[in-house]
């Protein structure tokens, strides 16, 4: 026994009426125009694809990698190869423009709904883990995943240019490619319509669950307070080097390291103190950023932005290290938090 999501009438032979279409068209018409702003606003309103500019999308995509689902070294790879970047992010927002404006048009309207679902959920996996005060981007995420079933499963409805097509007995409307990618009647099993459901929300708790807590034990918020990696943290007479990776913390600004520190771990003694103004004025030769989000000296100390690597290398250090003797290193942030990491000796 099959159901269909259409309710279908035709008059004359010449028109059919969707009812399932005429209900979700806020949701096509709202989510159509949530795509095609984003390609609105990084092309017409601001220029957000030069990468040369402040407010650059790709250095907002690098904030992603620390905590993406399944999807990091794909993330990885494009961070670490710019130009590969930059024309990923103009053919992303292209296809976010193309979606959102046909989609508001009612052309192609199932087909579309499929670039919905799998922008939304390229979002999901991403940045489902970001927002400071409350779950956004994992938010946008799964309702747009949701929406897209929906669209696919509803078609255009009579207020679209699919429609069009039907009623003025175009010969691809009878095609069964066109009922499949644009709209017109669907015989769906209520199984099929409930299983996709079942997928949906299964997707929304796990995701919920991974990046934020809450379904079983504490919620967390990867996007309150920074943290920050250390790695191949070495030290000899002369010189300093230790590779920062940030992993969380607020997307829209910057860890700010105000303080280095290496204390000899048997005395006590700070061998080396480095300062907010001494951070600063590093030159840009001693950082070596490995992604497109950089590490760089700014006018209070270092500034290490969400998903930013790099490694730091101090010269001109005038110390005697003690090679039988043990060292670590602090970073010190401007909020007060500390990270240290213990030193290997270069002979």
């Amino acid at each position: 026994m099959t159901s269909d999501v259409f309710v279908n009438t035709k008059s004359n032979g010449s028109t059919w009426r969707d009812s399932a279409g005429l209900a979700v068209l806020p949701i096509r018409l709202v989510v159509g125009w949530t795509y095609f702003s984003a390609f609105w606003r990084r092309v017409a309103l601001e220029n957000k694809l030069d990468p040369d500019v402040s407010g650059y999308v790709g250095e907002k995509f690098n904030h992603f990698l620390p905590q993406a689902l399944g999807i990091k070294p794909f993330i990885a790879f494009l961070v670490e190869h710019p130009d590969l970047l930059k024309w990923s992010m103009v053919v992303f927002t292209v296809v976010e423009g193309v979606t959102g404006l046909c989609l508001m048009a009612g052309i192609l309207t199932r087909a579309m709904s499929v670039s919905v679902f799998l922008l939304a959920l390229g979002i999901l996996l991403g940045s489902g883990w970001l927002g400071t005060t409350c779950l956004d981007e994992w938010q946008i995420g799964i309702l747009g995943i949701s929406a897209g079933l929906t669209l696919f499963l509803a078609g255009g409805g009579r207020y679209s240019l699919d429609h069009v097509v039907v009623e003025r007995n175009f010969g691809v409307a009878e095609s069964c490619w066109f009922r499949w990618l644009a709209s017109g009647p669907l015989d769906v099993r209520r199984r099929q319509v409930l299983g996709g459901a079942a997928a949906v929300l299964t997707i929304a708790l796990c995701t919920n669950q991974y990046f934020h807590g809450g379904l079983y034990g504490p919620l967390r918020n990867k996007s309150v307070a920074p943290i920050i990696e250390v790695s191949n943290a070495r030290i000899s007479d002369r010189n300093l080097r230790f590779t920062v990776y940030r992993t969380e913390g607020v997307d829209v600004y910057g860890s700010f390291l105000v303080g280095v520190t290496v204390t000899e771990s048997e005395t006590g003694r700070a061998v080396v103190v480095l300062r907010a103004e001494q951070l600063s004025s590093l030159p840009a030769h001693s950082i070596t950023n490995r992604y497109i989000a950089a590490v760089k000296p700014g006018a209070y100390g270092v500034i290490v932005p969400l998903g930013a690597k790099a490694e730091l290398n101090i010269d001109g250090l005038d110390i005697r290290i003690d090679p039988w003797h043990h060292y670590n290193l602090s970073l010190a942030d401007v909020s007060g938090a500390v990270w240290t990491q213990a030193l290997q000796i270069d002979d």
